[in-house]
């Protein structure tokens, strides 16, 4: 049985936040990896009304490993509002907010950590799925509503958020990192209000990521710390779900950061262009759950 690391070990390490919801496929995976890791010092999972074994096998890591401790939502708040539960429930000086579909390394979070260098930063990983290709989210641009919308009304062409990975930088600076792996101090976590709790789902890393960077912090990849990330594992469970709160997401982001520079009709526009998107998007991904 593992005791943890002691007050020494919190107070130089990192706390793993994990935010589970119908999770049982990956989390026990997820869990193993977390516990093998080096640095890690507390482990915080957060479940968000899980109806599969999700709480069951959280709860047996927690039953032999003193650093995990379990945080049961009794209905689902949301990503946002579960990850600063995590952060919250937690006092490490370093913030991991791993996805339960994300698979590490054991060295992983201790070569971010090393390459954050004790500053102000906000990075994440060089995320890679079961197919072996490179997770275009793991880099992007703040959303140019322009041509994101040209890109929505268009979906075969390609995402204009994306940036290309560059593997000359070690540390590659970028707008937004995906939220499914991040690394951050907790003092820029605290300084920034962590999560905005307006979001449900999708969107809040973007929202994370600019106002860091907007605090003086600088937000990049490592290109050379990959991790596996098994997309989709809950949201294939409820797509219309996932579907709603990402176009709804979008709506914040464009309300909170954009809308104030753009005319009455710019704003209309994106209004229109992102809920007329859905339907189509939502019956794409009921046919990729099927």
């Amino acid at each position: 049985m593992n005791r943890g690391h002691g007050v020494d070990g919190i107070a130089a390490g990192i706390t793993a936040i994990v935010v589970s919801h119908c999770s049982a496929e990956t989390i026990d995976n997820c869990l193993q990896r977390l516990r093998a890791s080096t640095g890690v010092a507390e482990i915080r999972v957060v479940d968000n009304a899980s109806g599969d074994d999700t709480v069951e096998i959280v709860q047996r890591h927690a039953a032999s490993d003193l650093r995990v401790r379990f945080i049961a939502n009794p209905d689902n708040p949301g990503f946002a509002v579960a990850c600063n539960q995590g952060a919250a429930d937690s006092a490490a000086p370093w913030l991991a907010f791993v996805n339960p579909d994300c698979l590490l390394e054991p060295e992983a979070l201790s070569r971010l950590h090393a390459l954050a260098g004790g500053g102000d930063c906000l990075l994440g990983a060089d995320l890679v799925g079961e197919d072996g290709h490179r997770d275009a989210a793991a880099r992007r641009r703040d959303p140019d509503f322009g041509a994101m919308l040209s890109g929505m009304l268009r979906p075969g062409r390609a995402s204009a958020m994306a940036v290309p990975p560059d593997d000359a930088q070690e540390l590659q600076p970028v707008n937004a990192v995906s939220g499914a792996l991040m690394l951050m101090p907790r003092a820029l976590f605290e300084r920034i209000g962590g999560f905005d709790e307006g979001y449900r789902l999708h969107a809040e890393d973007l929202d994370l990521c600019r106002r860091a960077r907007e605090a003086g912090a600088r937000v990049a990849v490592a290109n050379r710390v990959r991790v596996l990330h098994v997309r989709g594992v809950s949201s294939r469970r409820r797509p219309l779900f996932v579907e709603w709160h990402k176009h709804r997401g979008l709506w914040r982001y464009f309300r909170k950061f954009e809308a104030g520079r753009r005319g009455v009709l710019m704003r209309g526009f994106v209004f229109a262009a992102i809920w007329a998107r859905f339907p189509l998007a939502a019956a794409r991904a009921c046919i990729r759950s099927l």
